[in-house]
């Protein structure tokens, strides 16, 4: 009996000690500042999954910095709840040559953009719940405001993934709707940032860090084949 019984309290402690660690490890934040998420081939598997406990949006800002040569559709942003694959997404539709934004499955088309190949380039987008816009920040350059539905918050457990674009919630993964290139910067607020404040995000200066996600203090899983590096700068 008294076997039994060290034999539980053994079989209790080491139970206790493996869900500490594994507790430990998906609390621990990661500074990526000065780094990019690199994806280096065409794949239906390899996205980075990024973590955060909110889960009810009135409004959104998503900012951050891309680099590729793909000349074809491909995703920038995405962000799923149980009830709408398309929570949140941010889509480039190279055939009509425009940014699409995407809010709980309805959507805006932005046109007009210098989205050109093999060169950084900053994006931030904001919605509203309460009027129902969308506006698009490129490069520095705002775009007039667009309806895309109001009344009601995005409701759920975010999952929020780069590099894939989730046709189903957390999955409906596409290799010719892949992002290949290098992420950098990715930030999100649940609020509309001041065009000031994104003004200073797209210069590089000091701004507010996202309070959804913030580079600098960031919970995410790699999952395939995605290399954390280095950001590359142009010399000068």
């Amino acid at each position: 009996m008294f076997s039994i019984f060290v034999l539980l309290s053994l079989y209790q402690m080491k139970l206790f000690f493996v869900l500490a660690m594994l507790w430990a490890c998906a609390a621990s934040l990661e500074d990526l500042t000065g780094k990019m998420l690199t994806f280096p081939a065409e794949s239906n598997t390899a996205h980075v999954k990024l973590n955060s406990s909110k889960d009810d949006f009135s409004a959104v800002t998503v900012c951050h910095r891309t680099f590729t040569d793909l000349n074809r559709d491909h995703v920038l942003f995405s962000m799923a709840i149980s009830s709408s694959s398309n929570a949140f997404l941010l889509f480039w539709d190279n055939t009509n040559k425009e940014i699409e934004p995407h809010v709980k499955e309805a959507k805006a088309e932005f046109r007009g953009f210098d989205y050109k190949l093999n060169m950084w380039h900053s994006i931030c987008a904001t919605w509203d719940s309460k009027s129902g816009l969308v506006q698009l920040w490129f490069d520095g350059l705002p775009s007039i405001k667009k309806y895309v539905g109001s009344g009601s918050n995005i409701r759920g457990r975010p999952i929020i993934i780069l590099g894939q674009e989730q046709d189903s919630y957390g999955g409906g993964f596409h290799d010719k709707q892949s992002f290949v290139g290098m992420v950098s910067d990715v930030h999100m607020w649940d609020y509309v940032l001041s065009s000031c404040e994104i003004q200073r995000y797209l210069n590089e200066l000091n701004f507010t860090p996202g309070n959804v996600l913030n580079w600098a203090a960031m919970e995410l899983q790699q999952i395939g084949r995605v290399v954390t590096e280095e950001k590359f700068m142009s010399c000068h």
